[in-house]
């Protein structure tokens, strides 16, 4: 028996003694033990009662590579080249990074938790286990790198609108890669590229959505969060929520080359957190104040200042409102 043989077990939520799980499985308690400890260094709590065994508090909602690749679409999944759920690893962007160059079809990277994960500006990305999506999307685009303009803010859509195809509302979007839930963080984009700049790219596309937080791990967020379990959101499989993503970003990566920001942009705007609000922009430490106007065809943010309006591109850039506004 594996650790993952115990902790499919496990993730029922009932609890499960020792001395079944041994017999169940040809091994020592001893050995059940010592699995079970294996689980809890994955951070999974684990009750421990005697008399009663081992269980996993509200079980877990483990990902289903079955069930994620019946849900795709036949086009969807005519663009997957492969699919890989890791229950550990550093982080699934790390992963495909380590995997370039690409071929011509979507490699996903799929973790119940992450070591090392990362947001913008080199952020730690909390990562408890089997609590939240933790996605990576690695696609070969050979244009270079004028193509992707705004394709942060164009995979934003796409989570929204996945989440609103499973009846999710209260989304928005905070330029230039953050998806608010109520007004909170609910998601986050990491968009990374290497390679040739006027050819040939590999582009790896990380997407954490925040879906079971538990208290420990909300703790450590350094900002105003949501997830979908306090907003009562939750009423559909995790691995049902990766299927609708990936049906969505898979066949817009296969046109992006040739459509590129242009049918994205209303889209955007549309949910748009901070839309004619006054707003603070920090670029590296230059500070600019002014009303959000939307985004310019390349995925810029328009900034009305007193000076006219102003194009602030990626990179080190942070966006908050005014204090004193709402």
């Amino acid at each position: 028996m594996s650790a993952d043989d115990l902790l499919l077990k496990l993730a029922d939520g009932a609890f499960h003694s020792g001395a079944d799980l041994a017999r169940e499985y040809g091994l020592s308690r001893t050995a059940i033990w010592k699995q079970v400890s294996s689980l809890e260094k994955l951070g999974i709590e684990i009750n421990r009662v005697r008399g009663q065994g081992y269980q996993i508090l509200g079980g877990l909602d483990l990902l289903e590579d079955s069930v994620i690749r019946k849900s795709l679409t036949i086009d969807a999944t005519g663009h997957l080249d492969e699919l890989a759920i890791h229950r550990s690893i550093d982080s699934t962007n790390a992963e495909l990074r380590r995997r370039t160059p690409f071929g011509n079809g979507a490699l996903v990277c799929l973790a119940e938790s992450q070591s090392a994960g990362r947001g913008r500006r080199g952020r730690a990305w909390v990562s408890p286990f089997a609590s939240s999506i933790y996605l990576s999307v690695g696609w070969r685009f050979n244009g270079g790198a004028e193509v992707l303009e705004g394709l942060s803010l164009s995979v934003g859509v796409m989570v929204c609108e996945a989440l609103q195809d499973l009846g999710v509302e209260g989304l928005s979007l905070k330029w230039p890669n953050d998806v608010y839930l109520n007004g909170k963080k609910l998601a986050g984009i990491l968009v990374e590229m290497s390679g040739d700049f006027s050819g040939p790219c590999d582009v790896v596309i990380g997407v954490g959505i925040n879906v079971r937080l538990p208290d420990e791990q909300a703790a450590k967020i350094e900002q105003p969060w949501s997830d979908l379990q306090t907003s009562g959101e939750v009423h559909f499989s995790r691995s049902i929520l990766v299927a609708k993503l990936l049906n969505r970003m898979l066949m817009a990566l296969a046109a992006y080359e040739e459509e590129g920001f242009a049918v994205w942009r209303d889209r955007w705007e549309a949910v748009d957190a901070f839309a004619g609000r006054r707003v603070v922009v920090d670029n590296n430490g230059q500070r600019l104040a002014g009303e959000a106007a939307g985004v310019d065809a390349r995925g810029a943010l328009l900034l009305k200042t007193n000076s006219g309006v102003q194009s602030i591109y990626g990179g080190e850039v942070s966006l908050r409102l005014q204090e004193g506004t709402s």
